[in-house]
C-alpha cells in the first residue's frame, strides 16, 4: 500500500516537472503528454519484463523475478513468494502421494481409482495381478471395458455400494474376487478388490462338512430314538430312579434330531437353487394350516390367533420354503409369549415389497440383539434352548429361504411391548387368483450364495 502511494506521488511530480518545464518551452500541453507517454513506455516495459518472467517454467527453483524497484519491484517480489508457497506446498503433496502410492504397492488387495468418466485413473501393483491392468496402455480405459462381466456392469452403473459384488477372477476360474467401491469427490470411486479364494474354499468345506456330518449322525441319532421310546414304553419295569434320566434322554435326542433336521435343511438352501417350478400359494389356506399347527404345538398356552389376509391373495414362489420360514417365525412368536398372548399374521402391499407379517404382545427383544437373530445359534439368553427346546436355527432358515425368493427379513421390537417380523417380497410375486393354488413356471433364479 505503501508503494502504491510512493508511486502516485511519483506520478504527480513528473506532471508537476513537466508542466513547469512546459511553462519555460511555452508548450505545456506537449511536455505533459510527452511525460506520460514516457511513463507509460517504462510501464510497458516492466509489464514485458512480467510476462517474460512468467512465461518461464515456474515450477523451476531458479526462477528469480526482475530487479525492480517500487510498484513493481512488490509485484515481482510478491508473485515470488507465492511460487515459493505453491513449490513446496506441491512438493509436500507430491510426497505424500509417492508415500500412498509406495504403501499401497506394498498391500496385497488391489486399490483403483475411478474417475467421474468410470474410467481408470490410477491402481496400484495389486490390480494388475489380480485384475491384469496394464500400465499406461489402461490408464483412462472404461473399467467396464475391462471388466466384461455383465454382473459387474450392473453393480458399477448401479451406484449402491451397500454390499460387496463377488465374481471370478477375469480369465482365471479358480480365482474368486471381491469388489467394494466408495464414492468420493465428484462422483469418482475409490474400488478394493480382495482375493477371496481361500474363504470361498473354506466356506464351501464348511457347508460340505456340515452336511456330510448332519447326514452321519441322522442314522445313529434314529436308532438312539427308537430304542429310548422302546425302554419308555416299558418305564414300568424300570427302577424309578431311571424314570427321569431316560425322560430327559429322549427329549435331548429328539432335540438333536430337530437340530440335525434344520442343519440338513440349511444345507441343502444353501447348495441347491430354487426349482424352476415354483407354487402360487393361497396365503390365507397357508396362513390357517400355520396357525393350526402351531395351537397343537403350543395347546397349553391356549393363545389368540388372527389372520388378516385378503382370501384370494396368492404369492409365488416354493410352498414347503415359505411354509418353513413363516411357520419358524409363528412358532417363535409362540415360545416366547406368555400364555394367553395374541399371534397375527397378516399380508398386503406396502410402498415398494409385499410384505408377510407376524406380530406378537410377547416380551420383545432389545435393540443390540436385533442384528445378530439370523446368525446360526444365537441366542439372546443361552438359558432359552433348554427352556423352549428350539435349534437355534430357525431365524436362520427364514432368512436363507426369504433369500432364495429375492426377499428380506425386517426386524422391528420394542423390549417389554412386543415385535413384529416382516417378510419383504418383491410386489411382483403377489397375485390375486381366486381359483386356488396351483404349480406354475417362472423364470429359474439364481443359486443362493448362503452368506451368513
Amino acid at each position: 500500500m505503501q508503494n502504491w502511494r510512493s508511486e502516485l506521488n511519483r506520478l504527480c511530480v513528473l506532471l508537476f516537472l513537466a508542466g513547469v518545464l512546459g511553462y519555460f518551452l511555452g508548450h505545456i500541453s506537449l511536455v505533459m503528454l510527452t511525460s506520460l507517454f514516457l511513463y507509460y513506455l517504462i510501464n510497458l516495459y516492466q509489464l514485458r519484463r512480467f510476462n517474460q518472467w512468467l512465461s518461464r517454467d515456474s515450477s523451476e527453483s531458479d526462477s528469480e523475478p526482475p530487479v525492480s524497484v517500487g510498484l513493481w519491484g512488490d509485484i515481482f517480489d510478491g508473485i515470488y513468494r507465492l511460487q515459493k508457497q505453491e513449490r513446496k506446498a506441491s512438493s509436500y503433496l507430491a510426497n505424500i502421494i509417492d508415500k500412498a502410492q509406495e504403501s499401497s504397492s506394498a498391500l496385497e488387495m488391489a486399490v483403483i481409482m475411478i474417475n467421474k468418466q468410470g474410467n481408470l485413473d490410477w491402481w496400484n501393483f495389486a490390480a494388475e495381478k489380480l485384475l491384469g491392468f496394464q500400465y499406461p496402455k489402461d490408464r483412462n480405459q472404461s473399467i467396464t471395458n475391462l471388466l466384461r462381466d455383465p454382473r459387474f456392469s450392473e453393480y458399477f452403473h448401479n451406484g449402491i455400494y451397500d454390499e460387496t459384488f463377488k465374481m471370478k477372477a477375469p480369465g482365471e476360474s479358480n480365482k474368486v474376487l471381491d469388489f467394494q467401491i466408495a464414492l468420493f469427490g465428484e462422483n469418482e470411486r475409490l474400488m478394493i478388490v480382495r482375493d477371496i479364494t481361500q474363504l470361498h474354499r473354506l466356506e464351501s468345506m464348511r457347508k460340505d462338512f456340515v452336511g456330510n456330518v448332519s447326514h452321519e449322525l441322522g442314522t445313529p441319532i434314529t436308532v438312539i430314538k427308537g430304542y429310548l421310546e422302546a425302554i419308555l414304553d416299558n418305564l414300568d419295569e424300570l427302577d424309578e430312579k431311571w424314570h427321569i434320566p431316560m425322560q430327559q434322554m429322549q427329549q435331548q435326542s429328539m432335540r438333536m434330531e430337530n437340530i440335525v433336521r434344520d442343519l440338513l435343511m440349511l444345507s441343502s438352501l444353501e447348495t441347491k437353487g430354487l426349482t424352476k417350478s415354483q407354487d402360487e400359494i393361497n396365503l390365507q389356506q397357508l396362513f390357517s394350516e400355520i396357525e393350526s399347527d402351531t395351537q397343537q404345538m403350543f395347546k397349553d398356552k391356549a393363545h389368540s390367533f388372527e389372520i388378516n389376509c385378503d382370501p384370494s391373495l396368492s404369492i409365488i414362489g416354493k410352498r414347503s420354503e415359505l411354509y418353513s420360514a413363516i411357520s419358524n417365525l409363528v412358532s417363535n412368536a409362540a415360545k416366547y409369549t406368555a400364555s394367553g398372548g395374541q399371534i397375527e399374521l397378516s399380508a398386503h402391499a406396502s410402498e415398494t415389497s409385499f410384505d408377510i407379517e407376524v406380530r406378537d404382545n410377547g416380551p420383545g427383544i432389545e435393540n443390540h440383539h436385533i442384528p445378530r437373530l439370523t446368525e446360526r445359534f444365537y441366542r439372546i439368553d443361552g438359558s432359552r434352548s433348554s427352556d423352549t427346546g428350539g435349534t437355534g436355527l430357525g431365524l436362520a432358515i427364514v432368512k436363507h429361504v426369504l433369500a432364495r425368493h429375492d426377499a428380506e427379513l425386517e426386524i422391528e421390537s420394542k423390549f417389554g411391548e412386543g415385535s413384529r417380523f416382516i417378510c419383504k417380497l418383491p410386489p411382483d410375486r403377489a397375485i390375486l387368483h381366486p381359483d386356488g393354488p396351483k404349480a406354475i413356471e417362472i423364470s429359474e433364479p439364481a443359486e443362493a450364495e448362503g452368506s451368513e
